[in-house]
């Protein structure tokens, strides 16, 4: 299953109140890549290789989701 057959899964069979935040990685950054996940259900997207502190920020952005600090 790829990521997005498991969001789309994920969107339609678990309750609201379960939905997590999918992120989108990939390493086959294309034009319109962002536009495709988000459209599909994930809620962001960053392209390979990840730079932690860019992944750290974008999670920290999502009200749901709180980070421990080291």
């Amino acid at each position: 299953m790829d990521g997005i057959s498991a969001t789309d899964y994920i969107r339609t069979h678990w309750p609201a109140s379960q939905q997590p935040y999918i992120v989108a990685m990939t390493a086959n950054a294309l034009s319109g890549d962002r536009e495709k996940y988000l459209e599909v259900g994930m809620d962001d997207y960053i392209s390979k290789p990840v730079h932690m502190d860019k992944l750290a920020n974008m999670l920290k952005s999502h009200p749901k989701l709180t980070l421990s600090p080291h």
